[in-house]
């Protein structure tokens, strides 16, 4: 125990942080742990969940499974039935991840926050031919997800998803020391759009609301259980997919093969909800966003 305090100590200090997670070669550490992540040999799968437990505060006492064939398979475990309660609040969006809740707030016109003095514009983000209307003046939250937490995604209510955007990019650390220091992150690492429209009932009935997951070092693999794809440094496919899919709040939508952001985008009339803030901690199916119109 005292060997790791003094390993996380060092790693905790903020240049020496930054270096050894991103003045490395990114992406060719990321295309290898993709492949290092599923070798299903014991010796191998054992001694790597060992080191991350060692290294991290990995609990695995809600997975639907105790064995896993390998680290990417832990890393995309499922959890068991009911652990995490999904609110039917009418009035909420629910999160659709655990996260720690990062930069959020109001969107000035097209200007999000990654950090404090740090802008980016939803254009930055989303593209420039993107059409970001419903969401010039609305509300976004940032959700962190650190590398033990639970790695997938769900839909925050009930809602139809018509279409995916796929953009290849870096893959920097996401964490705060990294988003303080680099300009627009989010715009350059590997990310996803789903674009999706709620559905009733209840007043949140037809806003449209996006679900941005951002991907990092290590982490560059995204899967949506609705297209039969998977968005990876490689990929080469169509940027622009149309959909067509259907999901009810709380139903899984994806995941990340280890740990990363989903940035979410609400209409104007959303805010965060009553005791979130900076910091907090959440779980998915909690209150995230609250109609306030």
């Amino acid at each position: 125990m005292q060997l790791r305090a003094q390993i996380q100590k060092i790693l905790s200090q903020e240049d020496m942080n930054f270096l050894l997670t991103n003045r490395i070669p990114r992406q060719a550490l990321t295309r290898f742990l993709g492949w290092f992540s599923k070798i299903e040999q014991p010796l191998v799968r054992d001694a790597s969940i060992g080191i991350w437990k060692f290294f991290s505060d990995l609990d695995l006492s809600e997975a639907k499974k105790q064995r896993f064939s390998s680290m990417h398979d832990c890393f995309t475990r499922e959890l068991k039935d009911g652990a995490r309660p999904v609110s039917q609040d009418v009035d909420a969006m629910t999160s659709p991840v655990d996260a720690i809740i990062g930069a959020s707030g109001p969107i000035e016109g097209t200007r999000v926050f990654q950090a404090k003095g740090f802008p980016y514009t939803l254009e930055d983000l989303l593209g420039p031919d993107a059409d970001v209307s419903e969401w010039r003046d609305g509300s976004f939250v940032t959700l962190r997800l650190t590398s033990s937490m639970y790695h997938r995604f769900h839909a925050p209510h009930d809602c139809t998803v018509d279409e995916v955007r796929y953009f290849s990019g870096d893959t920097w650390n996401v964490n705060p020391i990294a988003l303080k220091r680099v300009e627009k992150l989010f715009c350059k690492n590997e990310r996803a759009f789903i674009g999706t429209r709620l559905n009733g009932p209840g007043p949140l009935q037809g806003q449209r609301v996006a679900l941005v997951p951002v991907a990092a070092v290590l982490v560059a693999s995204i899967r949506l259980h609705f297209l039969d794809v998977l968005f990876h440094l490689k990929y080469t496919g169509p940027k622009k997919i149309a959909c067509n899919a259907s999901f009810e709040r709380g139903q899984e939508m994806g995941w990340f093969q280890h740990g990363s952001t989903v940035i979410v985008l609400a209409p104007k009339g959303f805010a965060l909800d009553a005791g979130l803030e900076q910091g907090s901690r959440v779980r998915m199916g909690q209150p995230l966003l609250r109609w306030q119109a």
